[in-house]
């Protein structure tokens, strides 16, 4: 606790609920009348002293002192919880923290006037985390690095971060190492770094590899053990091909490429997908003609498309045209699939039509953050009969929900995933079915 929190005006507040980014809230009587402060670190139930941060919308309150703490409270183990942004409910203990995420889910779905039967919320743990986006820094003195700190681009040391794999926290002096060899700004050169089966995949974003410094970067690189090194997406060196499984098929992804961060949540996702992939064939009109056909939509490097390519035909479509490489070498290089296609397509700007669905048995569907409305619209219009829906952003998922709803299609229950441990982020599966 800094000297200008003690000095510095306070309120007592009590915490009534958290918030869906995980601040707790406070409502209290002003002389203008109710206000609402959002509170970092505070729990439902507490009574807490308060200074205010900020001005207008953007006033925020932070904890000078904890009156009267929840039950629920308990000591978070990373010893920099209270300024890294990466972590933001440690605090809370497990089952009332999962519960809020099952609740994230059935508020979202209520703001859009759908009542959703919720699912408990998948678990995973600690040290769990095969993908992390890790940022090193300039100041005075070392090279900083770690995550950004809440509300900050200052970058806190987290060397000792406890959801990421035993071999990304391992290699975080390496990249210190690395970040020598780079140009970058003052917020920070950006890595991400995979786990994979032959190694770390280390690509860099926000930073200049220049020539001069070039071989010195792959010397080092090889030196560290890093199965690749890249720069912007261009690759310095590869030493192993980067090597990830998507239901024992083996992937090899491009640098910096999008896949779900912990292997436990999305294998949890995958048995729900396919599940849902294989009842609605098993219930498949004996009329169907031709072999069954799934399309799997926002399909990335193959994370669904390459598992149900196990038992039905597959069509994968994504934007990233080098996912899409990686998901059709894997498909032609592994035995016992049925035939894989591609398409390279944005399918928010040009979604696949209501008459192009047509012959698919089911889709998969797995949009980023911002959802996928002109592609769900489209759904809506079509005959497919099964729908099978995989969401980071629960807002956006009830948003799309509802386009199917009013078409006809009934919900079945969502399944909320806790990919990203001791965060307001959740995961989310469900299935639509229609007919």
């Amino acid at each position: 606790m800094s000297d200008a929190a003690i000095d510095a005006p306070t309120l007592t507040v009590a915490i009534t609920d958290i918030a869906h980014k995980g601040d707790g809230v406070a409502v209290f009587e002003t002389e203008a009348g109710e206000k609402k402060l959002f509170v970092g670190g505070a729990l439902p139930g507490e009574t807490v002293r308060i200074v205010v941060d900020g001005e207008g919308v953007n006033e925020r309150g932070r904890v000078v002192e904890i009156l009267e703490p929840s039950h629920d409270r308990v000591e978070p183990a990373c010893p920099v919880f209270d300024r890294c942004g990466g972590c933001s409910l440690q605090h809370w203990d497990q089952a009332p923290y999962l519960a809020w995420k099952r609740a994230q889910i059935r508020a979202a779905f209520s703001d859009r006037r759908l009542e959703a039967e919720v699912a408990e919320t998948v678990a995973t743990g600690p040290a769990s985390r095969r993908r992390a986006v890790i940022a090193v820094q300039r100041r005075t003195g070392a090279p900083v690095v770690g995550f950004r700190a809440r509300l900050s681009h200052e970058v806190v040391d987290a060397t000792a971060c406890l959801v990421i794999s035993p071999r990304i926290r391992a290699a975080m002096p390496k990249l210190v190492r690395l970040s020598h060899c780079l140009d970058f700004g003052a917020k920070g050169a950006v890595f991400t770094v995979l786990d994979t089966e032959t190694g770390l995949d280390v690509a860099v974003a926000d930073a200049k590899l220049p020539a001069e410094r070039r071989q010195q970067a792959l010397a080092l690189a090889l030196e560290l053990g890093f199965a690749r090194f890249s720069v912007e997406r261009e690759i310095v060196v590869e030493a192993r091909a980067p090597v990830v499984r998507f239901g024992g098929v083996a992937v090899m992804p491009p640098p910096g490429a999008f896949l779900q961060a912990v292997p436990e949540a999305e294998d949890a996702m995958a048995r729900l997908v396919e599940t849902a992939i294989e009842e609605a064939l098993a219930t498949r009109p004996k009329r169907a003609k031709g072999p069954a056909r799934i399309a799997d939509l926002f399909a990335g490097c193959g994370t669904f498309a390459l598992r149900l390519a196990r038992f039905a035909q597959v069509h994968a479509v994504e934007s990233e045209r080098l996912a899409l490489d990686a998901l059709a070498f894997a498909a032609r290089h592994t035995q016992g699939l049925k035939p894989v296609g591609i398409e390279a397509r944005d399918l928010n700007r040009r979604p696949l039509m209501g008459k192009e669905l047509a012959g698919y048995d089911a889709v998969v569907i797995a949009p980023p953050r911002d959802g996928a409305a002109p592609q769900f619209k489209e759904l809506a219009k079509s005959e497919v009969r099964r729908i099978v829906a995989v969401s980071c952003n629960p807002a956006t998922l009830a948003r799309d929900a509802r386009y199917l709803i009013d078409a006809g299609w009934t919900m079945g229950p969502v399944t909320p995933i806790d990919q990203f441990l001791w965060t307001h982020h959740v995961e989310a599966v469900t299935v639509f079915a229609k007919g």
